[in-house]
């Protein structure tokens, strides 16, 4: 999206923040729409982090670029950091992280076909997780893949065999997905964050796991970022 209004990205009030993830969240195309007729051919992943608990505030993104099939190791990556312009209020983190995933995004040699977030879509109470305000942002396929519920609860037991489903559904209404990806570990929620069905998300998640719980894209972004935080230093992809 060319130029979106300012309370999208710099809200002035937790008022002015709540109206705007309403307007988000009213936009959210939630049907498959990619970009082209073809499967994506460049994947991103992004993984937002925040200072050290006792450390000055800062946010960290970070966003890796991957061709598919998945198990090969990201072809190029886009780091940005700074202070945020809003609080940390549970429930907003958009705000403060979205404008650093877009930099992040921005320093790729080439825009991504889907973006997968670690983080949530729709499954926010306002519709407006941080998947779905990026998603809008950038009218891309957009796809959460978040660790915890924030909101609803599962319907129905989770088999153990990977690949198992069952909605999860918040006032009566399925917005997520929860996915055993491995056996024996926690599943994680997949939701649509924009221009991708719920079934669509969930196929695209499958289709990118290497036999780990998270899916390649959000997977190598936590990795890679993680190295460079631990090492003080921009990341390497070698």
């Amino acid at each position: 999206m060319t130029d979106p209004p300012r309370d999208w990205l710099q809200p002035a009030t937790l008022a002015e923040a709540t109206v705007a993830q309403r307007e988000i969240a009213e936009r959210v195309v939630a049907e498959d729409r990619p970009l082209s007729g073809a499967p994506p051919g460049l994947v991103a992943g992004v993984d937002c982090s925040g200072a050290p608990r006792g450390g000055p505030d800062r946010v960290r993104a970070l966003a890796v670029l991957l061709r598919p099939p998945a198990g090969g190791r990201p072809v190029a990556h886009g780091l940005a950091a700074g202070v945020p312009a809003f609080p940390y209020v549970p429930g907003f983190l958009g705000f403060r992280e979205v404008p650093f995933v877009l930099e992040a995004l921005s320093r790729l040699p080439q825009p991504p076909d889907l973006v997968f977030v670690d983080g949530h879509g729709i499954s926010h109470p306002r519709g407006c997780g941080i998947a779905a305000h990026l998603g809008v942002l950038i009218d891309r396929p957009t796809i959460g893949v978040a660790k915890s519920i924030l909101v609803g609860r599962p319907e129905g037991e989770l088999g153990e065999a990977p690949g198992s489903t069952v909605p999860l559904v918040w006032k009566g209404r399925r917005i997520a997905t929860v996915l055993r990806t491995k056996r024996g570990v926690q599943p994680v929620y997949v939701s649509v964050g924009h221009r991708v069905s719920e079934e669509g998300a969930v196929r695209h998640v499958l289709d990118w796991l290497a036999g780990y719980r998270l899916p390649e894209p959000t997977r190598w972004a936590d990795k890679v970022a993680g190295e460079a935080r631990r090492a003080g230093a921009e990341p390497s992809l070698l």
